[in-house]
C-alpha cells in the first residue's frame, strides 16, 4: 500500500473527535478526566483555606456568628440547596443520555440544569439585596446594633465580630456564585454542541467532565449551607 493510500485510509477511519496527539479515544478520555480531577484538587485547596479561616473565627466568636447567622433567610438558603440537588440529578441524567445516545433527553436535561442554575443565582441575588437593605454589608455603612446572642438574650452581639461573619459570607458565597456562572457558561456550550449532535455513545467526554465540575460546585454549597445558615438555630 502506498503512502498516499495509507493516508487516505487513516483519514477515513480516524475519529474526528480524537485529537491528533492521542493514540486512541480512551487515552484522550483518561487525560481529560485526570486534568479535571487535578483542577478540582486545586479548588478543594482554594475553598479549604476559606473554610479554615471561617472555622477559626467561628470558634472565637461563636455567639456573634450565631446572631449574624440568624439574620440570613433559612427558607431561601434551604430552597437553593434543594435547587442545586435537583440540578445534580439532571446532570446525572444528561451524562447517562450522552452515554446511551439519547440526544433529545440530553438536550432536555442540559436545559433543565441551566434553568436550575439560573434560579439559584436569582435567589442568591435576592439574599444579597436583602443584606444591602439591612446594612449588613461590611464597610462604612455596616449596622448591627442591639442584636441579642442566641441563647443569651441578656448579651448583645459585637458588631465588629458580626462584620467578620458577613465578610466571610459574601466572600464564600460570592466565589461560589462565580463558579456557578462559569458552570452555566460550560453548560451553554455543551447544549450548543448537543444540539449540533456532536455527542455520541463513543464520544461524550465533555459532558462527563462538565458534570464533574457541576457536582463539585454543588458539594461546596452543601458545606456552605449548614456552616453559614444553621449556626445555633435551636430554640
Amino acid at each position: 500500500m502506498s503512502d498516499s493510500t495509507a493516508t487516505a485510509v487513516h483519514r477515513e477511519t480516524h475519529n474526528p473527535a480524537l485529537l491528533h496527539h492521542f493514540a486512541e479515544p480512551q487515552q484522550q478520555r483518561d487525560a481529560a478526566s485526570l486534568g479535571m480531577w487535578v483542577f478540582l484538587a486545586t479548588e478543594v485547596m482554594f475553598f479549604g483555606g476559606l473554610f479554615c479561616a471561617y472555622l477559626v473565627y467561628r470558634l472565637w466568636y461563636f455567639g456573634d456568628f450565631g446572631a449574624a447567622s440568624k439574620t440570613l433567610s433559612l427558607r431561601l438558603g434551604a430552597t437553593n440547596t434543594a435547587v442545586l440537588i435537583c440540578s445534580s440529578l439532571t446532570v446525572v441524567f444528561a451524562v447517562w443520555a450522552a452515554q446511551t445516545g439519547r440526544r433529545a433527553m440530553l438536550i432536555a436535561n442540559l436545559v433543565l440544569t441551566l434553568i436550575l442554575g439560573l434560579v439559584f443565582l436569582g435567589i442568591k441575588g435576592i439574599e444579597y439585596h436583602d443584606k444591602f437593605v439591612e446594612n449588613h454589608v461590611p464597610g462604612a455603612s455596616f449596622s448591627f446594633e442591639n442584636v441579642p446572642i442566641p441563647g443569651h438574650p441578656d448579651q448583645q452581639a459585637t458588631p465588629r465580630h458580626a462584620q467578620i461573619f458577613f465578610a466571610l459570607y459574601f466572600i464564600m458565597t460570592g466565589l461560589h456564585a462565580l463558579h456557578m456562572i462559569v458552570g452555566i457558561g460550560i453548560f451553554v456550550w455543551l447544549l450548543v454542541m448537543a444540539w449540533k449532535g456532536r455527542f455520541t455513545p463513543e464520544y461524550n467526554t465533555p459532558v462527563e467532565i462538565g458534570g464533574l465540575y457541576w457536582h463539585f460546585v454543588d458539594i461546596i454549597w452543601i458545606y456552605l449551607f449548614p456552616l453559614l445558615y444553621l449556626i445555633d438555630r435551636h430554640p
